[in-house]
């Protein structure tokens, strides 16, 4: 840890690298030093920096960040229109294994119930999440990300819900 005082020989450095439009981060980070260290230096030598572009920056992102928000508030919405798409009309079921490691598979007319009410939630399921990302936008870019691993780990369990369905259900003979 620095002593206090040592910032003393590097005050004209910093007031060069002030004058050249540096940042205060820009400044603490070539003196290595804390930008806190600078902060003071520039309030003793009445000086202050411009924060226009900082700020012009933060908005920027913010903006970028709530158009990948809507991007992907989208794609779970269409990732739930195509959960729904696939249930209507004829369907193919199937499973691997059994003693003998076979392949079965079975056209149906309609999808399985079961099939169906995975389909549903999750449809639901992107379509709630989604719409909280659109209606409770706070510009958290965690958050959004949080939600998806919830989503996927929905689609997971239904997904190896509906296989463990299928396998249960496929014991006849494929047509």
């Amino acid at each position: 840890m620095a002593r206090r005082g040592t910032f003393d020989s590097k005050r004209a450095e910093a007031r060069r690298l002030f004058d050249e439009g540096l940042s205060c981060n820009a400044i603490a980070k070539r003196l290595k030093c804390s930008p806190s260290t600078v902060s003071r230096w520039a309030r003793a030598e009445g000086l202050s920096f411009d924060r226009t572009q900082t700020a012009a920056a933060v908005e920027a992102h913010t903006v970028d960040l709530a158009a990948e928000r809507l991007l992907l508030a989208e794609e779970m919405m269409a990732a739930g229109r195509v959960a729904l798409q696939e249930i209507r009309g004829p369907v193919t079921v199937y499973n691997f294994g059994g003693k003998d490691n076979t392949f079965r598979q079975r056209k149906l007319d309609r999808a399985p119930m079961g099939m169906r009410r995975e389909a549903l939630t999750a449809a639901g399921i992107a379509f709630d999440k989604a719409t909280r990302i659109v209606e409770k936008d706070n510009g958290g870019l965690d958050q959004a990300v949080g939600v998806l691993d919830q989503i996927a780990e929905g689609f997971k369990a239904a997904a190896e819900k509906y296989r463990a369905e299928t396998l249960a259900e496929g014991t006849d003979e494929p047509e």
